[in-house]
């Protein structure tokens, strides 16, 4: 199946009915998460990661307990994976892509995505679709306002996809002003006219943000965009309504009479992205203020540790940090060594307890934020965690 555009509502459920209905096997089934952003684009980026993400894999596969035919299998379905992702036609518009494969049990499934938490590529024997499950809630649907002096074009963006709605047409006066005789040289009527001129800006202003609250009272939005050209986006920002003004997430140039809806569903996902990192950073600045409190923690044994006891509120993951662990047979806990499963099982082998902490906190509803930021992602290491209690 070739990806193209995000899936629908309806179409991504029904890929969720699929998956389930695989369940936990005996035989391996191939998870791929891969970010397809512009710069996961550049010269291939994204397929040199899933190479050495599949060496990895290959390199593991004999500690995960699989049968010997069973690894000639998953040689076979990362082979595919790779094929497939090497011909261009079969990439997503979308910034991100999911991919289940499994030779044994007749599966290769492809999902477009607007956005992943970092490129994954596991082995299990079940499809992990925690991520693609919680894609709805996470990304959110996002109202966008493109903006000028007459009117504004309306839009919602979802993890599915982007729909005009009804816009926005204001009354105003037009052409400029030529001169009243009776006026006298730099008399009232020209200041009068211009007054008119601005109230009638500020009143077009106004009705965009009042269409705005009115759209989110009928359904809320988890963030506001603007756009326009010139000044016009920035100017409706004091008109909007407080509850607006707090999930406002960015202000870009785009001209309403010309923009498409491919345009600003990019628009929002590049401010969307900016708005993120900002966010990454705060988040930061939240963990080095709490660490040492008892409140927060730094590291992949600290974090483990407190995700298996359900501490964690937010989960922060090192961009590139992959680090081989342990999951106790018994509890299901991870852990960075065998020693730590003492009287909780058997030690199983974990290629990267990273991810595998992600798909643990999906499961916990916990906020994952893997950290993009250059400065901000060096200060992790490798996971950390903000508490939800001590």
């Amino acid at each position: 199946m070739a990806a193209t555009a995000a899936l629908s509502a309806t179409a991504l459920q029904e890929t969720l009915q699929r998956l389930t209905e695989v369940g936990r096997g005996e035989h391996p089934v191939v998870t791929c998460y891969l970010k397809l952003e512009p710069r996961d684009r550049s010269r291939n980026k994204y397929q040199i990661k899933v190479k050495n993400r599949a060496k990895g894999v290959l390199e593991g596969l004999g500690s995960l307990g699989f049968r010997d035919g069973d690894h000639e299998a998953v040689e076979r379905d990362l082979d595919r994976i790779q094929t497939f992702l090497r011909d261009p036609g079969n990439l997503p518009s979308a910034q991100g892509l999911a991919i289940f494969a499994s030779e044994r049990q007749g599966l290769f499934e492809t999902v477009p995505l607007p956005l992943v938490y970092r490129s994954r590529l596991i082995v299990d024997r079940a499809p992990l679709i925690r991520e693609l499950a919680s894609i709805e809630d996470e990304f959110g649907r996002i109202l966008a306002a493109v903006v000028d002096g007459k009117g504004a074009r309306l839009f919602e963006v979802t993890a599915h996809g982007i729909e005009e709605l009804p816009g926005v047409h204001s009354e105003h006066t037009r052409g400029k002003f030529h001169g009243d005789p009776g006026a006298g040289y730099g008399g009232w009527g020209e200041h009068n006219f211009n007054n008119r001129i601005r109230e009638e800006r500020h009143r077009h202003y106004d009705q965009v943000a009042r269409e705005l609250f009115a759209v989110d009272r009928r359904r809320p939005a988890h963030a506001i965009v603007l756009a326009g050209v010139g000044k016009e986006a920035a100017a409706v920002e004091p008109f909007l309504h407080p509850y607006l003004a707090e999930r406002l997430i960015g202000v870009a140039k785009l001209n309403p009479r010309a923009v498409t809806p491919a345009m600003v569903q990019e628009t929002v996902l590049e401010q969307r992205q900016i708005w993120e990192r900002a966010q990454e950073r705060l988040l930061v600045q939240e963990l080095h203020e709490k660490a040492g409190t008892g409140w927060a923690v730094n590291g992949a044994a600290g974090t483990l540790k407190a995700l298996s006891r359900g501490q964690v509120r937010v989960l922060l993951v090192q961009a590139d940090a992959m680090l081989p662990g342990f999951r106790c047979s018994d509890t299901g806990r991870l852990t960075l060594a065998a020693r730590d499963c003492r009287l909780e099982g058997d030690p199983v082998p974990v290629l990267d307890v990273v991810d595998d902490a992600i798909e643990e906190a999906l499961r916990q509803s916990v906020e994952v934020n893997v950290v993009y930021d250059e400065e901000a992602n060096e200060s992790i290491d490798g996971m950390a965690a903000l508490f939800r209690f001590k």
